[in-house]
């Protein structure tokens, strides 16, 4: 079998990322699994440490989701990198599986995680664009192909996309049923909360007038 790695992106969420890490240290496909700390200041890089099996990557500043993506996969030489995001909720080795088997069967260079009766609010974002969901399976030439992917921070997402759609890679959405993530504003207030989602729109936003396909 193709070797496979976990690599988790973080910024403060100490948390939140026990019960995924938990989850994802089940999966016997996974050979590694990995968190990069995008320079926290909580406690999430002790807490992934202390979990079994798990090495971290340190950023030493806050740099963005995809220079984050971008450490955790020069961390690794797997065949197959499976990006999750650190804030899932109801997530299950079944859904990784899930998430993995296209690409492990060769009948898809990416696969790409949609949220499925987790909340109305994540699934209704995932409707209307699917392209923004972080939690993917890749075989390695799709991200190593991309053109200056550390700069896009949130826009990581939709450049995978359209950069998949221009290279004709195949890619095979998966539903994962029950899973939803913790919302900005249940994180920092109703007020940071809503300028970090405010950020994270302009981000996508930018990389989906960069990239256009």
């Amino acid at each position: 079998m193709l070797k496979c790695a976990a690599v988790i992106p973080a910024y403060n969420e100490a948390p939140r990322i026990a019960r995924v890490l938990q989850v994802v240290t089940q999966v016997p496909e996974l050979a590694e699994v990995i968190v990069v700390d995008d320079g926290s200041t909580d406690e999430t890089a002790a807490v992934a440490a202390s979990s079994p099996g798990v090495r971290v990557v340190h950023l030493a500043s806050n740099q963005g989701k995809a220079a984050a993506m971008c450490a955790g996969f020069a961390a690794t030489d797997a065949a197959i990198t499976l990006f999750l995001d650190a804030d899932l909720q109801g997530l299950t080795p079944r859904h990784i599986t899930d998430l993995l088997a296209p690409v492990l069967a060769d009948q898809a260079d990416m696969s790409v995680g949609v949220f499925r009766g987790g909340r109305t609010r994540t699934d209704l974002s995932q409707v209307l664009v699917p392209y923004i969901s972080g939690q993917r399976a890749l075989r390695r030439e799709v991200f190593a192909t991309l053109p200056d992917p550390s700069q896009a921070r949130s826009g990581i997402e939709v450049l995978l996309t359209h950069h998949a759609r221009a290279r004709r890679y195949r890619v095979r959405h998966v539903a994962i049923d029950g899973v939803t993530h913790a919302m900005k504003e249940e994180k920092l207030g109703l007020g940071r909360g809503m300028v970090a989602r405010l950020r994270m729109y302009l981000e996508i936003a930018r990389a989906l007038r960069n990239h256009r396909p």
